[in-house]
């Protein structure tokens, strides 16, 4: 199992800002806070976000390369999937793959993509329903 990631990020006030709005949506809690970052919490696992040092910001962060690509969240539902491309629009997010969507993942996997802070790539996929229906 997963203890936990830890994300450097280039600003930490806008990333505090949008994920204290997407993480509680997805069962995470406010676990760590301090000046130079915070971290979010869902059971045993959770997710540090740090500031960026200075002399590391002039090389901005890029999933193409080697290092963390996406982080992907656990959606309950189909219809969770449904509410949370409405509030990651709302926080201003860009959703990713939009002429795929809800099914860029392929046809059995429904789920929305999207950029956070830093250009990070984030997923929310719902369980395969055609298993649960079965």
């Amino acid at each position: 199992m997963l203890h936990h990631v830890e994300l450097n990020v280039s600003n930490l006030v806008e990333s505090k800002s949008f994920y204290s709005k997407l993480l509680p949506l997805l069962g995470y809690s406010l676990f760590q806070e301090w000046e130079e970052g915070f971290s979010y919490k869902a059971g045993p696992t959770y997710l540090v976000f740090v500031q960026t040092e200075e002399k590391f910001l002039q090389i901005p962060y890029h999933r193409k390369e080697t290092g963390l690509n996406h982080l992907a969240f656990h959606a309950s539902s189909h219809a969770q999937v449904n509410e949370m491309t409405e509030k990651i629009k709302q926080l201003g997010a860009r959703i990713l793959y939009k002429d795929l969507h809800p099914y860029a993942g392929g046809p059995d996997y429904y789920a929305v993509f999207f950029e956070g802070p830093d250009r990070l790539k984030i997923e929310i996929v719902a369980p395969d329903e055609t298993m649960s229906n079965a």
